[in-house]
C-alpha cells in the first residue's frame, strides 16, 4: 500500500489551482469536470501520480467556501532552505503565517503557509541551513 492523494475542498479552482502551481511550484497534472455531480477534480503535485502522493483539488460548483473545522490540521511539505522557500513563497503572493523558527519542545525547523482557502501547509527544513560564508 502507499497514500495516493489528500483532498481538499476549495471554492475558487483556478485561485487554487494557480497557488498550488505558482506559489508552491506543483505541476497540474490532471483535471476533469462531473457535470453531472456538479463538481470538477484537479490533481497537482511535484512528480507523476505513479510515484509520488499528490493533492486532489475538489470544486463543488455550488459552494463557493467551506467552514474548515476544527479536525483539519495541516499539509507538510518537505523544503531544503526554509527561510529562501518562506521568501520566495512571499514574493509569488503567498501568506507566511508563521515565520521559520524551531517547532515547539524540537530543534526541527518549520514555518507555515496559508493557501486561498485558509488551509495551512506546514514547510519543514529537510536538512540544516549551512551559513553564509
Amino acid at each position: 500500500m502507499r497514500l495516493l492523494h489528500v483532498m481538499l475542498r476549495v471554492g475558487e479552482l483556478e485561485r487554487s489551482i494557480a497557488f498550488y502551481t505558482e506559489v508552491l511550484g506543483m505541476t497540474l497534472l490532471r483535471r476533469k469536470d462531473y457535470p453531472g455531480g456538479r463538481f470538477t477534480n484537479a490533481f497537482l503535485g511535484y512528480g507523476p501520480e505513479s510515484e509520488t502522493t499528490v493533492l486532489e483539488l475538489t470544486h463543488n460548483w455550488d459552494t463557493s467556501s467551506y467552514d474548515l473545522g476544527g479536525g483539519y490540521g495541516h499539509i507538510a511539505l518537505g523544503v531544503d532552505d526554509i527561510q529562501a522557500a518562506c521568501d520566495g513563497i512571499a514574493a509569488r503572493g503567498g501568506k507566511v503565517v508563521r515565520p521559520p523558527g524551531p517547532m515547539k519542545h524540537s530543534s526541527t525547523v518549520i514555518a507555515f503557509i496559508e493557501d486561498p482557502d485558509g488551509y495551512k501547509v506546514e514547510l519543514i527544513q529537510l536538512q540544516p541551513c549551512q551559513p553564509a560564508a
